[in-house]
């Protein structure tokens, strides 16, 4: 039986695992950033432990990409070694040979990352240059891509175009001949770029900040 300690522990341990504070970890999963913090755990005077709730801990596994066995995992104080997943730099992203026609990465000249998690087919991770992302990504960030996963509205995703250029944008409208991408970065426009001229668009999972 896990206990209101452990649970609490597991919560602060995927946090750690994702360089990330309890506020940070609750930001990410889309949650009011004080869901996690220590004055939540317990009620006024700490006579009575609060419990967060299932469907928090989903959010977090879902924004995380991490396992419900990792969480108990950490729940029990085994913290799982991380997992290599290739590695690219933003610029090298945009050559040719680096990915197949549906994103995933081939090809050689990847370097090797430890990805705390337990990675699905063909998750990377590329390096952020430049301020074109900030104030969500910054230069020397590193985000984890899944191209397998289903990308909705409001997703963050890196998108690659036939003319090679690679960018990561928040997914807007999207309709059978247009696709809208909202730039992270205020001083930069949305875009609204023809399907045609679209290679692919894969759902990033976290980023190492």
């Amino acid at each position: 039986m896990l206990t209101h300690t452990q649970i609490w522990n597991a919560i602060d341990g995927l946090a750690r695992r994702y360089s990330l504070s309890p506020s940070g970890l609750a930001k990410v999963a889309g949650l009011d950033p004080t869901t996690f913090n220590k004055s939540k755990r317990s009620a006024a005077g700490g006579a009575k432990p609060r419990w967060p709730s299932t469907e928090s801990i989903a959010k977090v596994l879902e924004a995380t990409g991490a396992t419900l066995e990792e969480f108990a995992a950490l729940a029990a104080g085994r913290a799982e070694i991380g997992r290599p997943v290739p590695l690219l730099g933003m610029a090298q992203a945009g050559d040719n040979g680096f990915f197949d026609d549906a994103g995933f990465p081939v090809g050689t000249g990847w370097e090797q990352v430890s990805f705390p998690g337990a990675p699905g087919e063909g998750v990377y991770a590329l390096e952020i240059s430049g301020d074109s992302m900030e104030p969500v990504y910054r230069d020397g960030d590193r985000i984890i891509v899944s191209p397998g996963q289903e990308v909705r509205k409001g997703d963050r995703v890196v998108v690659k175009t036939v003319g090679e250029e690679v960018m990561a944008k928040e997914l807007g409208r999207v309709t059978a001949r247009k696709i809208e991408l909202i730039s992270l970065n205020p001083a930069y426009p949305a875009r609204l770029i023809d399907m045609k001229d679209i290679a692919w668009v894969a759902r990033i999972l976290w980023a190492s900040q």
